[in-house]
């Protein structure tokens, strides 16, 4: 990496740091604590699997064991790395050194016995909870998050079109995503970015049916959702494709969901509510007759995490800003008979949005 590239994400840390102090203001609070391994990752470049980041007023600190703490001190600028043989009361010790009296934490985040040995440990000390707060931090997403996410999605599709001149009937759903999976590895990623859906024929009525042994058979659509993961970010796509001609039925469940994707993706905008957006795929499907065959949420934002915020939801509060990134999803799933869903992953622009999947969305016949 060049200098000019170390110099930029050094900049780049040191401007999450910074929003991130705007909280300490906002909740009267005299540290923050990251709890989360990807928002630690995200405020400090630390990618071990073992740490607590405390932020201060004029001060960082990553405490973590003696696993990781060459690691820490190679990866990240501007924070005093601390290892510790038990973290609470290295963290205890430190809070007490440095007067800290109250402490914002991640309270979506900490399970309830951690929280509770925290209390313990620390009795002096006032927990006050974040909430959304710090996950908010990441839901704008700079250039350099943009060119990482781009690439993963790109890695991800080209696999996938890869693999699909291999699909065949008599295939198993668990041959597809092994195959998947290996083209991914081979093709760069680091690993899937999750459990792959491979889901055919009356299957296809599970939005989240993972790969089973079920052969996949001549006249049946195919849904699959996959994802990999590049560097930390993650891509999520979701492709359903015909295995030899589809019927009357098939092509027009089809072709409902893919105008509710288009209708959903002209719709994004700056400015634009989420639940309108959703709404617009929405209420057309259910023009069309299947609004009870659509029961989860238009997409959701995808980054470090592949679900996180925004939310593209009929739920959603929030709307639509540059530098977004999010998936837009609708399916439509039918018990007994089987289900279609069609997924990008998009990138909110100054007029409208960028997909960056690449797999394309018109109704594939193997």
């Amino acid at each position: 990496m060049g200098n000019n590239d170390c110099n930029e994400g050094l900049l780049v840390l040191i401007n999450r740091v910074a929003a991130a102090r705007g909280l300490l203001r906002r909740f009267g609070i005299d540290a923050l604590l990251f709890t989360d391994l990807k928002d630690i990752r995200y405020q400090c470049g630390f990618t071990g699997s073992e740490g607590l980041l405390l932020v201060g007023a004029g001060e960082t600190f990553l405490l973590t064991d003696s696993r990781y703490t060459t690691q820490a001190r190679e990866e990240t600028s501007g924070c005093d790395v601390i290892e510790f043989r038990e973290k609470k009361a290295a963290l205890a010790s430190l809070a007490a050194d440095m007067g800290f009296q109250s402490l914002g934490f991640q309270d979506q985040q900490v399970t309830v016995s951690f929280y509770n040995e925290l209390l313990e440990t620390m009795p002096g000390v006032r927990f006050i909870p974040l909430g959304a707060a710090p996950a908010l931090q990441r839901i704008i997403k700079d250039s350099r998050e943009i060119k990482s996410l781009e690439k993963v999605a790109g890695i991800a599709s080209e696999s996938f079109l890869e693999v699909l001149r291999t699909v065949r009937p008599g295939d198993t759903e668990r041959d597809v995503s092994i195959r998947l999976e290996f083209a991914l590895r081979t093709a760069g990623a680091d690993d899937k970015a999750f459990e792959f859906i491979v889901a055919s024929g009356v299957r296809g009525a599970l939005p989240h049916g993972r790969a089973t042994t079920k052969t996949i058979r001549s006249g049946e659509l195919v849904t699959i959702d996959f994802g990999a993961l590049l560097d930390g970010y993650n891509s999520d796509e979701t492709v359903t494709i015909a295995i030899g001609e589809p019927d009357g039925k098939q092509r027009l469940i089809y072709q409902v969901v893919k105008d509710a994707h288009d209708q959903a993706l002209d719709a994004i905008r700056p400015g634009a509510a989420f639940r309108d957006i959703d709404a617009v795929a929405r209420d057309y499907i259910a023009r069309q007759g299947f609004g009870d065959f659509f029961g989860h949420g238009l997409g959701h934002g995808v980054g470090l995490d592949v679900h996180e915020k925004p939310v593209v939801s009929f739920r959603s509060e929030e709307v639509v800003r540059e530098g977004m990134v999010f998936t837009i999803e609708p399916g439509i799933y039918l018990p007994g008979w089987g289900g279609v869903r069609i997924e990008d992953m998009v990138v909110a622009t100054t007029d409208g949005c960028r997909v960056l999947s690449r797999v394309p969305k018109g109704l594939m016949v193997l």
